[in-house]
């Protein structure tokens, strides 16, 4: 299989430059080996709120890096487009998910201020090379992530609850799981909770507010982590004017190595 017809095998400006040519469909698995990244972006006059949301909540909203004003550019991914170079974006006005699209150009005002907060898509090169088995992707589906009943830390006018994203992992390599991503603060890092998924207020596993439910095998557990789609609960509660943000597992596929998180 080559990088024609393999995303994992793809370069990093490969991958973006079949997203930003029109190429629609979620991140897992692609350029092996880079970090990937949410984004979130809003105008000036809320991005200190988001800021200071990020820095107090680091494990679901891990900031990698912030733009200058109005500035499409990425310091994570030298020539990259923010505006353009996902597979797919989110468009809210006052808290209310407005449209999705694949091009925000036209929509990119000159105050917005763009923040690309870690995902962990990062961490998953590492538990496949730890021979930890990926459900969503053995399915080929997107990752199931889940509301849950814990508040994340309130910043100016913005709260919400925490998001999760959750990967069935068999009973015996769990703790090769939580092991594998401890060491990967900026991407999420540990899981914040193991098994019974009532404890994080989520009634069902199969229908995930974000992304495709992978279907376990006999002896998996539920394992969360906290997701970057976390600031997007915060914009549902908060209500802002504007924002734009990936649609959850459309990412940007940056220049930077997994293993420049690595914090062991």
């Amino acid at each position: 299989m080559t990088a024609l017809d393999d995303p994992a095998k793809l370069t990093p400006p490969a991958a973006r430059a079949r997203f930003r040519a029109g190429a629609e469909q979620p991140t897992t698995g692609w350029a092996d080996g880079y970090t990937q990244t949410n984004l979130i972006a809003v105008p000036q006059d809320w991005a200190e709120d988001v800021l200071r949301f990020c820095r107090r909540n680091p494990q679901p909203c891990p900031l990698l890096d912030v733009s200058d004003p109005g500035d499409p550019a990425t310091r994570l991914a030298p020539g990259a487009d923010l505006r353009t170079d996902l597979p797919r974006y989110r468009i809210w006005h006052n808290g209310v998910l407005t449209g999705e699209v694949t091009d925000t150009t036209g929509l990119w005002r000159s105050d917005m201020v763009a923040f690309s907060i870690g995902c962990s898509f990062t961490f998953e090169s590492a538990l496949r090379a730890g021979g930890v088995p990926l459900r969503h992707i053995e399915q080929g589906r997107n990752v199931a992530m889940y509301v849950t009943d814990r508040p994340c830390e309130p910043a100016g006018r913005l709260h919400g609850p925490l998001v999760v994203s959750m990967r069935p992992i068999p009973a015996e390599r769990v703790a090769d799981a939580v092991r594998l991503t401890a060491v990967m603060p900026a991407v999420h890092g540990a899981p914040v909770h193991l098994g019974d998924p009532a404890e994080l207020g989520i009634d069902d596993l199969t229908r995930p507010d974000f992304g495709e439910y992978a279907v376990p095998e006999p002896g998996d557990v539920p394992v969360f982590w906290a997701c970057g789609v976390t600031p997007q609960a915060a914009l549902m509660a908060t209500r802002p004017p504007f924002a734009i943000t990936h649609a959850p597992g459309y990412m940007l596929v940056t220049d930077k190595l997994d293993r420049d998180y690595r914090v062991d």
